[in-house]
């Protein structure tokens, strides 16, 4: 596997956009605690190109195809839900398309991020998880994340959001 991951291009919109919708079907994450399925949260994940412009998407990419995607939110950001100073990083919609799974793409993904952060010099990464994303959960114990249970939220109704953080400096 020659897996890169690079800033995506308007080249990738569409095939990062798809990714990001399949996976979170596959893993029944759009569905809300009422039951229903998220359509509009489903749209946003699709529009690749939005989070492009109003964030940074990266992607991740073997032999030309994408693989996975994450959204990283810098400071001056729309996207950012936690990270309320310009000293916190947060990335967000870090998913893996089932071609890519057990392969390390999410791991590179994380680790993109993670590199980002320490060479903007911020002093910790935030992010939001879904309390059933259990298999993103242990990737992140991984690396040294930690719940965070006091930035727990709900962004809308009917969906609760799970915080966890990565302390880089004192």
């Amino acid at each position: 596997m020659s897996l890169i991951v690079k800033v995506a291009e308007p080249t990738d919109y569409a095939d990062a956009g798809r990714v990001t919708a399949e996976a979170y079907r596959a893993d029944d994450l759009l569905r809300r605690t009422d039951g229903l399925i998220d359509v509009d949260y489903e749209a946003r994940l699709t529009d690749a190109a939005r989070r492009a412009q109003e964030a940074e998407l990266l992607v991740a990419v073997d032999d030309g195809q994408v693989l996975g995607s994450v959204t990283w939110c810098p400071p001056t950001s729309p996207w950012r839900e936690l990270a309320t100073h310009p000293d916190q990083a947060e990335f967000r919609m870090l998913s893996v398309a089932a071609a890519g799974r057990r392969r390390g793409v999410g791991r590179a993904l994380v680790k993109a991020c993670l590199d980002r952060a320490r060479a903007e010099g911020m002093r910790e990464v935030l992010l939001s998880s879904l309390p059933q994303m259990t298999a993103a959960h242990a990737l992140y114990r991984e690396f040294g994340f930690v719940r965070a249970p006091e930035l727990d939220h709900s962004p809308k109704p009917h969906v609760q959001l799970w915080a966890f953080r990565l302390r880089l400096l004192p």
